[in-house]
């Protein structure tokens, strides 16, 4: 499929990364929902699945395009224009914004899709500035690495698809829930969603037929500002 050839499952799949986000961000406003912090456990993985399939549709070894270099761009604007939204929703969180961590999956996920030289450098970069800054990095090592194997598991479908899964059950590994809780239901069901994320992504993407959804597009940047600004006025207002 070509890069610009809308694929309405990938579509959806961004929606759901959307509403799923916002879902696990309105307990900042009303503590009393911090159940959906589970529901949220399905956002990352969805936009790591959004940036492998952007990737899987690249020619590969073209890594040099407009395409490309405007995508990063655009992931690297708003790395820096979400960090102020982000600790204003979260003043006390010990990482920064999910941005980053994305940016830096992009950049792994280019190195696996576009072999060689040039792919295997920007991997490498890419990965060594996640272990850097590891403690301040949302999702961690494992979360950057994420989009390259889902990108894996799009190309060689099967057994592969249980790598991003233990992947994404890694990546929340951090998370106080899991830490302070230990084995309690609560935790289990986080862990239970995280590992379920990326294969329930990966089915819809896969689905067969087409159907009409509101398309994507580059709107859907400052939506993770914007939902966040919007989240910090309306706990300010109440």
């Amino acid at each position: 499929m070509s890069l610009h050839t809308r694929d309405t499952n990938l579509d959806l799949i961004k929606w759901l990364a959307m509403l799923t986000m916002l879902l696990d961000h309105l307990r900042y406003v009303w503590p009393d929902t911090e159940w959906l912090f589970i529901v949220g456990r399905l956002a990352f993985p969805l936009f790591c699945l959004g940036i492998a399939a952007n990737v899987a549709r690249s020619q590969s070894g073209a890594l040099y395009t407009e395409d490309n270099v405007r995508y990063l761009g655009w992931m690297a604007a708003f790395a820096v224009i979400s960090e102020l939204p982000y600790r204003l929703l979260s003043s006390d969180s010990s990482t920064i914004n999910v941005m980053p961590s994305l940016l830096l999956g992009l950049l792994i996920a280019w190195g696996a899709h576009h072999r060689g030289r040039d792919g295997f450098v920007l991997a490498l970069a890419g990965a060594a500035v996640a272990v850097l800054i590891q403690e301040r990095l949302m999702y961690g090592v494992f979360g950057t690495l994420l989009p390259a194997a889902l990108l894996l598991a799009i190309q060689r479908p099967g057994l592969v698809w249980l790598l991003p899964a233990a992947l994404c059950v890694m990546a929340n590994s951090r998370n106080r829930w899991l830490a302070e809780w230990e084995l309690q239901p609560f935790t289990l069901l986080i862990v239970a969603v995280a590992f379920a994320a990326p294969l329930l992504g990966l089915l819809l993407l896969r689905r067969p037929g087409h159907f009409k959804i509101w398309p994507v597009k580059r709107w859907g940047y400052w939506f993770y500002p914007g939902h966040l600004a919007a989240l910090h006025l309306i706990r300010s207002l109440g």
